[in-house]
């Protein structure tokens, strides 16, 4: 019940913190008063079309507050990451529509390690009865895999990052579980997460600069899209090859694992 009470104390401490950063915005092109975007604060999209309408709004404000929305993009980003709530692909596209595909894809990749390591350390101090309450045969299994695979542990934890179907916010809520030291979860999480990142801050840095449909088809858009087809077969390319000449994933072990993904 303590460590149930502590993790609610957390999250509300940081809920209200986001909330008070995101609706007392210093005046700027985008508010008549301080808070007001247009009448409302700023908030979390659930859609592509709330995707762009925040874009939107929050270019126009990074005009005359560019640290004010930097500070708001990695906190909300952080807060997500940090509590394992979804939804984190909307913001990496708006990383690339608000600072460009490489600052974007950077900044991502910071805050996807950071973020995730909350999580870890969240876990570690509240959540272990609660995950395994909650998920047994899952982290029993997890466990029994990273056991096989002890010896290369961290080629493991990136074959995890990069396998499509991996749900990442258990393998952050697990991961104190399992006792995989923290340093190579941080780098296993920086490094796989990578290719995903890159397509996604890739995908929002073109929707910014697209102004009409025959933009589309420029040279430089064209170039971006093979860009990020060519980076999209990097991680199956890669668990090809680790799952065979570094990890012991048998085909049933495998298939059970691979089925266990699609029930969460």
């Amino acid at each position: 019940m303590r460590p149930l009470l502590g993790l609610l104390l957390v999250f509300a401490g940081c809920t209200f913190a986001l909330y008070l950063l995101s609706t007392r915005l210093p005046r700027g092109p985008m508010s008549g008063s301080a808070g007001e975007a247009d009448g409302r604060s700023v908030w979390f999209p659930s859609d592509l079309a709330e995707l762009q309408e925040l874009s939107e709004v929050l270019r126009e404000y990074r005009k005359e507050h560019e640290a004010y929305v930097f500070l708001l993009f990695c906190s909300a980003y952080l807060y997500k990451q940090g509590f394992a709530i979804p939804g984190s692909s909307f913001l990496n596209v708006l990383a690339g529509a608000l600072f460009g595909p490489w600052l974007g894809l950077l900044l991502c990749c910071l805050l996807t390690s950071v973020g995730a390591s909350c999580c870890y350390v969240l876990s570690s101090a509240f959540g272990k009865q609660l995950v395994v309450s909650y998920f047994p045969d899952k982290v029993a299994l997890l466990q029994g895999k990273v056991e096989e695979n002890r010896d290369s542990l961290f080629f493991f934890l990136l074959f995890l990052r990069l396998f499509p179907m991996t749900p990442n916010w258990f393998l952050n809520l697990s991961a104190p579980i399992l006792n995989i030291p923290i340093v190579q979860f941080f780098f296993s999480v920086l490094i796989g997460l990578i290719p995903y990142n890159f397509i996604c801050v890739q995908t929002g840095s073109i929707l910014s600069t697209l102004s009409s449909l025959d933009a589309l088809f420029s040279w430089e858009t064209v170039l971006k899209l093979l860009a990020m087809a060519l980076v999209a077969l990097v991680p199956g390319t890669l668990i090809k090859r680790f799952s065979q000449q570094h990890l012991r994933l048998n085909e049933k072990g495998a298939a059970n694992y691979t089925n266990s993904r699609k029930d969460t």
